[in-house]
Parts: structure tokens; sequence; C-alpha cells
């Protein structure tokens, strides 16, 4: 065989081993898009959601409990003065398209987006970041007068609202299970006005309560709805 033509084949054998795994390594991670609040007076006080263009997210939350003279028991005093959420979930692929969409708007953040209007009401600090093999870009602000953004920061306020309707249920469902009926009304009140997005990432806790025999009817049915509602099976 002609020298030559082995090292042809040698080449389109290292091509094919290779290129791949090169290109897979620029393109096989997601891109992220990164929402932070920090708002003192606010509850919770901070708050972080991460999305990945595969639809994987993650939403940490933390702020301090405020003094309750009825929890007396001695552990509390440590495991309530600091009150700290954490969940792991899926996005629908209409949100997460929608996330990636106003990034893009936004022109990936890679620019300054605030009003720097001396005058506007403080509403917290936020933090909006974007990633991906190419481009990344980071900007901070109180209030943007970007439709883009506005529109992304609602989005997100909306979802993590949704994600703390969650926390709150977790609780109530193993603290106070009187109170899951004036929780679970309040969100059928914003599910009615679309204010409510994403309710399957807390489909978990909704399900423990519409199981729950131990729980009022009236309250398991309310779970029952909203996920109805947000045509979760």
């Amino acid at each position: 065989m002609p020298r030559p033509f082995q090292i042809v084949c040698l080449l389109i054998v290292f091509a094919i081993l290779f290129s791949p795994t090169l290109a897979g390594s620029q393109t096989d991670a997601p891109a992220v898009v990164t929402f932070t609040i920090d708002f003192p007076t606010s509850q919770p006080e901070h708050y972080s959601i991460r999305v990945q263009s595969d639809g994987l997210a993650r939403y940490q939350s933390s702020s301090r409990r405020p003094p309750d003279s009825d929890e007396t028991d001695s552990h509390e005093n440590d495991s309530h003065d600091n009150d700290t959420f954490d969940l792991d979930f899926t996005l629908a692929a209409e949100t997460r398209q929608k996330i990636f969409e106003l990034a893009a708007k936004a022109g990936y953040f890679q620019k300054d987006v605030d009003s720097h209007h001396k005058d506007l009401a403080f509403t917290g600090k936020k933090t909006l970041a974007y990633k991906d093999a190419r481009r990344s870009g980071k900007a901070t602000y109180n209030y943007s007068p970007k439709p883009a953004v506005q529109d992304m920061t609602s989005l997100m306020q909306s979802l993590s609202a949704t994600l703390e309707f969650g926390h709150r249920l977790q609780y109530d469902h193993q603290y106070q299970k009187l109170a899951l009926d004036e929780e679970l009304k309040r969100m059928e009140g914003l599910a009615r006005n679309n204010e409510l997005i994403e309710v399957a990432a807390i489909q978990p806790i909704l399900n423990e309560i519409i199981a729950d025999q131990s729980v009022i009817n009236v309250t398991r049915a309310r779970a029952q709805r909203l996920l109805e509602r947000a045509g979760v099976r």
C-alpha cells in the first residue's frame, strides 16, 4: 500500500476519533441564564434561579425567620433563625425558550441595563447573567427601562413566587396543617389571574397533600385543582 495513502487513512481516523470530542467539549455544555436578587426587607431576602438550556434548573433562597413566641422547642432556636430553600427542577420547554429568547433580546446582559434614576424606589439588587461556549455577560440593576429585562425580571419573580409557595406548603404540611388551606386559596387566586408559572415544579408537595388523609378534603381538593389547572398529571 503506498505510503501517502496510509497517511491519508491515518488522518481520516484521527479526525473521526478526535474532532467530535473537541467539538463536543464546546457544544455539549448547556447555556446558562442566572437571575439573583438581594432585597433585605422582602421575603425571601435573597434568591437565585439558574436555568440551563437543556431545561434543568435550580432555585435557592434564604431569609431570616421573624421571631415566633409560639416556637418554644430548644432545637428551633437555630433551625428557625435562617430559613433556606434549595430545589432542583425541570422547566417546561415553553418557559425555557422564553427565557433564552429574552436573554438574546437583552444582548446577553453584556451592557449596562440599569436606568440609574436616583428617584426610583429600591426594589432589590438584581443581577442577570448569561454564559455559553461563545459568550458571557452580567448586568446588575435596580430598575431597567429595557423591555426584555423587564419581562425577564417579571418572569423570574413569578417563578420564585410559585416555588416559595411550595416551600411554605412543605413547612405547613409538616408543622401546621390548618394553615394549608389559606395558602392554597391564595395560590388558586393567583392561578386564575395567570400569575403562577411552573406549578409542575412543586407537584411533589401538592401530591403529598392530596394523598394525606389527615388533611381536610377541602384543602386536598384545592391542591388537586391547582395541578389540573396547570395541566399536571
